[in-house]
């Protein structure tokens, strides 16, 4: 989160769904509910999965973005957890995903 100043959110998903490392910057406030956050999460590990369905013909996937109105959703495969982060939507999205793939070795 201090790599970039518009990170609202870095959490380490299992492939259950399940936030097991991370979560919101301080002083920052949610755009969702937990309960919001656990469909979500579960959502993405799902997505993550069927992804890999596609590895053999188009190789693995090295991160996936998601531009929304409040928010700017990034996801990177490590190993069989995903790192889940999420930027204010202004953040640049040409050179942040980059950074964190520097970063987290992907």
């Amino acid at each position: 989160m201090e790599m970039d100043t518009k990170i609202r959110f870095a959490g380490v998903i299992n492939e259950r769904g399940r936030l097991v490392a991370g979560g919101m910057k301080e002083n920052v406030e949610p755009l969702e509910n937990q309960k919001d956050d656990e469909m979500l999460f579960m959502e993405l590990a799902l997505r993550v999965k069927m992804r890999r369905e596609f590895d053999k013909q188009l190789g693995s996937v090295n991160f996936a973005m998601a531009s929304r109105e409040r928010a700017l959703a990034m996801s990177f495969i490590l190993g069989e957890d995903i790192l889940y982060v999420v930027a204010e939507p202004d953040a640049d999205y040409g050179i942040l995903p980059k950074k964190i793939l520097d970063i987290a070795h992907v």
